[in-house]
Order: C-alpha cells, then structure tokens, then sequence
C-alpha cells in the first residue's frame, strides 16, 4: 500500500472535526495524490481506446466545484427556462458557487450540519444547487423519486433518516408539510423554492430563495462556517433508492470518492468540451443523469439546459442548440420511429435510408454524402448535436446505425446506481464502437463473470474505485451482492476478449424453458420490439399451468395504433384483423429463434403496462400478463 493509501485509512474512521489543523492538511494532501495516481495512470496509459486525457485530480464534490468555478468562473453553467418567461436564463459557474455556498452556509446556521438532506424537484437549477450545497459541507444529498406517492415518500424520509427536505415545486413542498406535520418520521425542516418568505420559521417551513439571501449575506459578513467545512472522499455523499421491477426500494450509498473517480475515467472515452451544452431531460435524481451530465459537465468545464419537460423537448433543443444528450433508449427510438414516420409520409423512406447505409461506409474514410439531408432532420434537435449516448437499457442497433450514419456519434454506455454508475462505454470514434456492445470496461475497473453456462454466459461482477460502499443501514443486501469487494449486478452476459461488455439479460428474469435450458426475455423482446406495429412488449412464461396448452412462453404487447390503422385500414378496429397481424409479426421472430425459444401465445394490451418511475416495465406484476 502506498504511503498516501496509508495516511487515507489511518484517517478513515477519524471525527473530521476532532483532527487538528495539520492533520487535516495531511488526509487532504493524501486523498489528492490518490486522485492524482489516477489521472497519472490515463495519461500514461497506451490503450488504444483512453483517447483523451484532459481530466484533473479532484478529491471531492466540494473541490469539484470550487475547482470548476475557479477555472470556468465567468462562463455560463447553466441555462433554464424560468416560470412566466419564454428564453433559456443563464447562470454562469462564479454565480453558482456564490449561491451554493450561501445556501450551505444557511443551512449550517439552521443546525442541519452532518444532516440527510433531502432535494425533490423537476430537473432545475435549483435543485442541482441545493446538492452541491449539501454535499459540500453540510451532510448527505437524499435525492427523492418525484413520482413517488406520497405514502412511499414518508417510508423513504423514515429509510433514509431525512432531516430536512428542499423541494423545487409547490406541490412538494405542500406533500412534504403534510408529513412533517404527521409527526411519522424525524424530518424537522421543509424548504420550498419560490416561497417568498418563510411560512413559519418555529415550525420548520422555510423559503429557499430566503435561505440563499441571508446565506450569501452572512459569507459577505465574514461567516466560514460552511467555506471551511470540512470534507472526506471516502465518506458518503449520497444515498441513492432504487426503483426496481420488484418494488423494493434500497438505499445506495455512494462516497465523494466514488463519483470523483467515475467522472475523471469516463471523460477518457468520449471528448468533452468548456463548448459543449449538455441538455437535461432524464430525472436529475436518478445517478445516470446526476453524474453523467450534471457532475460530468460540471468537471469538464461545459453547460448544462434543462428541458422543460418531454412535451417541450423538441422546442426547447432547438432554442438552447445543444451537443450533447444523454437518454435512455425509448427517448432515441421514439426520435427514430417519428423521423421514419414522416420521411414515409413524404415518400422518402426507401431513398434516405439507402442513402445513409452508403454514408455509413463512406464516413470512415471521412466522407459524408449524406450531410444535407441529415441536416434538415437535426435542425429539429437544434442542428448542433454532435453526440447522442444511451443507457439504462439496450438500445436497438437498427436505432445507433441510424444516428451514425448522419454523422452523429451514437453510442451505448452501461452502468448501474451501486457503480455511480458508469463501468464502461463504446468510446466515441468508429474504430471502438460497437453496436451490440453495452461499452468497453473502463480502466481501473476489473470485471469477472460469475457461474457461467454452457454458452459462456454468467453474472456480471464488477470491482473498482466507483463502487458502492453499501445499502444504507441494509447489511443484509448489502452481504447479498458484495463479496470480496466485487459487486454482483445481478446481469448476465459476457466480457470478450477486448474487455467489451455483452448484456444478455437480467438473472432474476430469466426463463427456465420445458427442456431446462435458459431463456432471456430481453433478447425476444428486442426482437419483437422492431416490428412497427408493436409499441413496447413484456415477454414471460407459465410452464406450471394445469392446462397444458396454456404452457409456455408469452409475449404481452401494445401496438403502435398509428401504424396498425395504416396497415389494416377500416379493418383496423377489428380485434381479429389486428390479432391476425400482430401474430404474422411473432411469427416472423418467432423464425428466428430455436423451438424451445419461441412465443406461444399472444396478450395484445389495451392499456398501459404498469412501469416504475423509471419507465420500465414491471414483470412480476399479475396485470402487466393480462389484456386489460
């Protein structure tokens, strides 16, 4: 173990506050050198694929951006759209920093040093203020679920020992009141943005903007209780719940170290710039979107826009013109299948598509036949978008393919919140992409596979600096998917011999077909998923049916209504003409696939499946199996 390593567990489990001075300056010389080592490491790295290595040591969020600030200080941060206005308002990182430390400053005054601090909000730039607020020296950032009910709020401010809750809408802020006020839980404090004072300051419900103003005027006075707070990479910063298919929340817990590491590896993939805009539409609460745009952008010197909102996604791209969008891949594919939608409207389909399958070739040997017309599409995302990644589930390669070939990078990243999240991308130049790849594993970070099958396929285990310490007071869980250090992520797949990773499906779902051997109902749903008159699917089995002709696999679909009307005509409300075709389609993969693999019986979906806040779709849920 190195001499810094040392002097970092020596100090692991010390009070922060009962170190001396000189002690202090020692772990924070030691976590930089540790930090350091890594950035070293990219530098002299000779792997093909770290092409870039314009990171810097960065021990916690705190440095992260005062650091940012200090280079970047007059450039603009953030963009956002305010209530009542109709033009993006811009923030720049001085300005920022000035009210983050205002508001932590306050906050400490408030007594809410070392709290769990909740923030619950759409994506604004209140709320990515109160998080940097928050975990650079006050307590622990809980980022909340937006969509939750309220009844599953109250459990989590109980899970996850909240103190104080900021909420960035009213209707927050009214939910989180009255949860304060059942005296269920340990919340003390309400914070609501947009309240114009405090509604009753005995009774813990306070303004934020108010919070921010007398902050910023007691640093103006001299006050450094929170300039001075100190931080420790390896304590946590966040707690982080989950919304699995299973419905069972737990509680990630993730250090400063974790995310500092995670952002410094995966800018040596994929080329940002201080030029780049990130544009925010997934939840900020979730950690693809908090680290991979938020921390990510912040540590790069580039912008942030948030977007209003998915309605306003088109308008508000073309008003901020954005480089950069990270989504999950129903975002991309709804953006492909209305792109085709209207290019067969106007008769085009065959000959664009053509087109860009010869500018797929074409392009790398750096000609792009297909430029003026993959302009006049893009003009739609702001005609400056000049990388699109996707993660949170696989991506059709049909939809990656169709990006690239208008010049845009497209690229598929795989990560999981208990690895804070990124483990690995398909870099950004053609040489390294690979379209059936969840991502190249990223350096300093070791990947085994576990229990394989007979065809190589196992569960995917991960260890490195940007795993998780654990699940938040849950030792159980926590001693259910970590061992030695690796964490088990319940995914199966593989890792080839180039350290790209393959995702085949998830263990928990997998399909123990009549004859024993093993079915991924991912793999049959991205199948059935490409045909134009299947809008999403569930795919799942009952090999235990009393019925005997009721056994087997099935696939639960919703049709893409538009497309069956122009298929089908007048006969389009006729349940048997629309059975008829979606079966011909089921058919067609069901050719594909070996017997023991293939769809048995058929549920077309007249409703909505029943999704997590995440959007996807809950399999363990009797009415995701049925029609209605």
């Amino acid at each position: 173990m190195s001499d810094y390593r040392k002097v970092i567990e020596g100090y692991r489990d010390t009070d922060l506050y009962k170190m001396s001075d000189a002690e202090y300056a020692e772990l924070k010389k030691a976590e930089m050198a540790d930090m350091q080592s890594y950035v070293t490491a990219i530098n002299e790295s000779k792997e093909p694929a770290v092409m870039y290595k314009k990171g810097r040591a960065v021990t916690d969020l705190k440095h992260l951006i005062e650091s940012s600030a200090a280079i970047w200080g007059s450039k603009v941060l953030y963009h956002q759209i305010m209530p009542g206005a109709t033009e993006y308002t811009e923030f720049t990182y001085s300005e920022v920093l000035r009210d983050v430390r205002g508001i932590g400053t306050e906050l400490i005054s408030m007594g809410l040093k070392d709290a769990h601090i909740g923030i619950i909000g759409a994506n604004c730039y209140e709320w990515a203020e109160s998080y940097f607020a928050v975990t650079g020296g006050v307590g622990v950032v809980v980022p909340l679920d937006k969509e939750l009910p309220p009844e599953e709020l109250e459990n989590l401010v109980k899970m996850g020992d909240i103190k104080a809750v900021i909420c960035c809408q009213e209707k927050y802020y009214d939910i989180f009141k009255e949860i304060k006020t059942n005296k269920k839980t340990g919340l003390e404090a309400v914070i609501g943005v947009g309240q114009e004072a405090h509604e009753n300051a005995k009774k813990g419900l306070f303004s934020w903007d108010i919070i921010r103003k007398d902050g910023i005027q007691k640093v103006a006075g001299g006050d450094r209780a929170y300039l001075d707070a100190r931080v420790r990479a390896s304590d946590m910063a966040a707690i982080l719940f989950t919304s699995g298919t299973t419905g069972v929340s737990k509680g990630v817990v993730l250090s400063h170290r974790n995310l500092c590491t995670d952002i410094l590896i995966a800018q040596t993939y994929l080329e940002v710039c201080p030029e780049d805009i990130f544009f925010s539409v997934l939840p900020i609460h979730h950690t693809y979107e908090c680290t991979c745009t938020m921390l990510e952008g912040m540590f790069m010197g580039a912008s942030m826009a948030f977007c209003r909102g998915l309605k306003y996604i088109t308008k508000d791209m073309q008003m901020v013109r954005p480089t950069f969008l990270l989504a999950v891949p129903l975002i991309y594919e709804k953006f492909y299948n209305t792109i085709q939608k209207t290019l067969k409207k106007q008769k085009r389909d065959r000959l664009v598509n053509a087109l860009f399958a010869i500018n797929n070739l074409t392009s790398k040997i750096g000609l792009n036949i297909a430029e003026p017309i993959a302009k006049k599409i893009m003009a739609q995302f702001g005609g400056r978008i000049d990388m699109f990644i996707a993660g949170g589930a696989r991506v059709d390669p049909k939809v990656l393919m169709f990006f690239r070939s208008m010049g845009i990078p497209c690229l598929q990243g795989y990560g999981l919140t208990e690895t804070s999240p990124m483990v690995a991308l398909n870099p950004d130049q053609w040489r390294f992409m690979r379209n059936d790849s969840a991502g190249k594993l990223f350096q300093f970070t070791e990947c085994k596979i576990a229990d394989k099958d007979e065809d190589g396929n196992g569960e995917i285990c991960f260890r490195g600096p940007m795993v998780m310490l654990g699940y938040y007071k849950n030792p159980e869980a926590t001693a259910a998917c970590m061992e030695n250090g690796w964490f088990h992520t319940g995914d199966l797949g593989y890792l080839d011999s180039d350290n790209y990773i393959y995702i085949t499906g998830r263990k928990k779902n997998v399909i123990i077909a009549a004859n024993g051997k093993n079915v991924f109902p991912e793999e049959i749903e991205e199948k059935i998923g490409r045909s134009p008159y299947i809008e999403e699917c569930m795919v799942w089995a009952d090999e235990e049916n009393e019925d005997r002709m009721k056994r087997g696999i099935y696939a639960t679909v919703r049709i893409d209504g538009e497309n069956v009307s122009e298929a089908l005509g007048e006969k389009a409300a006729d349940e048997d003409a629309v059975y008829s075709l979606i079966d011909n389609e089921i058919d067609k993969v069901n050719q594909s696939l070996p017997d023991w693999k293939r769809v048995k019986h058929i549920i077309i979906k007249k409703g909505e499946f029943n999704k997590t806040t995440a959007m996807k779709i809950r399999r363990f849920v009797e009415e995701n199996k049925t029609a209605e």
